[in-house]
């Protein structure tokens, strides 16, 4: 089973040479401490960075640095700022080819939903909603059941919908998905989990072909 900087780790295998790829708030703001170092990636943050590197070391930190999630970070030679006009312009105008955001629920068609829990205050739906809409590339990072043990990849979203059928993979502290029309397909399993604990984890039609390999994350 895998922690968060687990998860974080595997996503990062998904991010290839010459990328621009957009991290949302929590496990994927992680992603960008992993990414090898032989290729070059540029990270998006749609307050209005690009050109994002890892997180600062103790006492190196800029607040006046920060990402979308209010967190200090550090810029690679190059990095440019703008407004959040010109930060959406790139997220609408498709030139960000990955998209790397958590999710509360993800449906076996492609469904998310992350943004709003019925009853409980939240500011709006933010910038997921554009994300969402715009990426051809979507990666959700996300744990695979609720506090409560119950599953968070469903036959259908109880939740308000912030995409419909734009989710091409999920990553979770058991297993790697990809979702198909079937539903979702089973690519790999987290080192010491077995295919029946993410049956029994899963709500949603989970596919299995084959033997189902362990995640290699170094």
């Amino acid at each position: 089973m895998l922690d968060k900087t687990g998860i974080a780790k595997r996503i990062a295998k998904e991010v290839k040479d010459g990328y621009y790829v957009n991290l949302g708030i929590g496990i994927p703001t992680l992603v960008a401490n992993f990414v090898r170092e032989d290729i070059s990636v540029e990270f998006q943050s749609e307050n209005g960075v690009l050109g994002m590197g890892p997180f600062p070391y103790e006492g190196e930190e800029d607040a006046d640095i920060i990402n979308a999630g209010k967190q200090t970070i550090t810029t690679l030679p190059g990095a440019s700022f703008f407004d959040s006009a010109t930060s959406f312009a790139m997220i609408r105008g498709q030139h960000v080819d990955l998209t790397i955001l958590g999710a509360m629920e993800v449906a076996e068609n492609g469904d998310i939903a992350n943004w709003k829990i019925p009853g409980k205050m939240v500011k709006g739906m933010g910038g997921a909603m554009d994300l969402v809409a715009s990426a051809e590339n979507i990666i959700v990072a996300m744990m695979h059941v609720n506090r409560a043990g119950q599953s968070k990849l469903l036959k259908r979203c109880s939740l308000p919908l912030t995409g419909v059928g734009c989710v091409k993979k999920v990553v979770t502290e058991l297993a790697v998905l990809e979702i198909v029309p079937e539903g979702f397909k089973l690519l790999e399993r987290a080192p010491g989990v077995t295919v029946a604990e993410i049956q029994k984890a899963t709500e949603g039609n989970l596919i299995v072909a084959g033997d189902i390999p362990e995640m290699v994350l170094d």
